[in-house]
């Protein structure tokens, strides 16, 4: 899974930060790892100088191989509460978004049953 940080023009984007942000969202999404192909990360602040609460938001856009993107928004005090919180809402997202595709009707789905 590869991650790809990137940031707005108010948000001092160091080394610093994108590993961070990197290492927290890797470890946050490590059991969808083998399914996710890439995540890339948007962090802007968006009231630049004038601060204010949940002014710093964070877009997580994460490719599930073989299907389309899905995206997630978080906003927070902070860049970095604002990335955990994004990588806490697509750990839901996904989810649900693969256990709908192998449950059916609560039990599992045929498809993925394996052959004795």
């Amino acid at each position: 899974m590869e991650i790809l940080v990137n940031t707005g023009k108010d948000v001092d984007s160091n080394q610093e930060l994108i590993e961070q942000a990197q290492a927290r969202i890797a470890e946050v999404l490590e059991r969808f790892s083998d399914r996710i192909t890439r995540v890339e990360v948007y962090l802007n602040d968006e009231n630049a100088d004038k601060g204010g609460p949940d002014d710093k938001k964070c877009t997580l856009e994460a490719r599930p191989a073989g299907q389309g993107p899905v995206v997630v928004t978080h906003k927070a005090a902070t860049l970095e509460q604002a990335y955990d919180g994004a990588a806490r809402e697509m750990v839901s997202l996904l989810s649900h978004k693969f256990g709908r595709q192998r449950d059916v009707k609560g039990g599992e789905s045929i498809r993925h049953l394996q052959a004795d």
